[in-house]
């Protein structure tokens, strides 16, 4: 029954995994027994993860792909057909934000939001979809969406409406690869503790809202997300499918607080 609970011998091809969630992510996947190959943008910050999880005897490598090139796509896909030839786990984290009002971006800065957030995500699925359907006991695609594409929470449109699209995206390959044995799945954080979100949270005003909104009233750890990215790779999430699962304390569930006026 432990291998039900086991990545030994898994493929794992994580985005945006030398920080925050990502890395996060790459770390737990390691430490269940995948080999993982993480993309991120910088070849001296994959250097240092990877040679820091090699100290520990783990397998692991990486390389650098900007994501919003459909030539750097390609590269990545061949990379990952040489040395492997299959891919057990495809993890879609890597994503970028502008935080503004709706009137004061440009066409560009919301095209460059949606190559890396939507058009790279739906391109890396159809490239590697030969890969994935290569695997002996059927293999999973997880991809990192935010409660932005759930609910309003005023971090921007066209970040919300990348990781909206991504959530669907994730519903139809589901259906359209269970016969695959490919499954196709969608994790919704709210907001998590991270390098990338530490100046935002330490806007107490912010703070307040965020725990008066959240019933667990405290932001997320990084491991709460990639814990679930774990288990939906697991054996033991095979009948799991076209879900979207929101790690975010239960905001999306809150309704209107009448504070005891009520």
């Amino acid at each position: 029954m432990k291998s039900q609970w086991s990545l030994t011998g898994k493929k794992a091809l994580v985005t945006g995994g030398t920080k925050g969630i990502g890395l996060a992510i790459a770390d737990e996947l390691l430490s269940h027994g995948a080999e993982v190959f993480v993309v991120a943008r910088n070849q001296k910050e994959i250097n240092l993860c990877v040679n820091e999880w090699k100290a520990k005897g783990l397998k692991a490598s990486g390389g650098v792909c900007d994501l919003s090139s459909s030539k750097d796509r390609l590269r990545l896909l061949e990379t990952i057909e040489n040395s492997w030839g299959i891919l057990d786990i495809l993890v879609n984290n890597a994503g970028i934000n502008n935080r503004k009002k709706i009137e004061d971006y440009s066409l560009e800065e919301y095209q460059k939001i949606m190559e890396v957030n939507q058009t790279a995500v739906f391109d890396l699925c159809r490239l590697f979809f030969k890969l994935l359907k290569c695997t002996k006991k059927g293999s999973s695609v997880v991809n990192i969406s935010s409660i932005s594409g759930v609910v309003s929470d005023a971090t921007g449109a066209p970040y919300a409406m990348s990781k909206a699209a991504i959530s669907h995206l994730s519903s139809y390959l589901a259906c359209e690869w269970g016969a695959h044995n490919i499954r196709v799945n969608t994790i919704a954080p709210w907001f998590i503790e991270t390098a990338l979100t530490k100046g935002l949270l330490e806007n107490e005003k912010l703070m307040s809202i965020i725990k008066d909104r959240t019933p667990l009233q405290r932001v997320g750890q990084v491991d709460e997300v990639a814990g679930i990215v774990a288990f939906l790779c697991m054996p033991i999430a095979a009948y799991i499918t076209g879900q979207c699962i929101c790690v975010d304390g239960g905001l999306q569930k809150n309704g209107f607080d009448a504070k005891g006026v009520l």
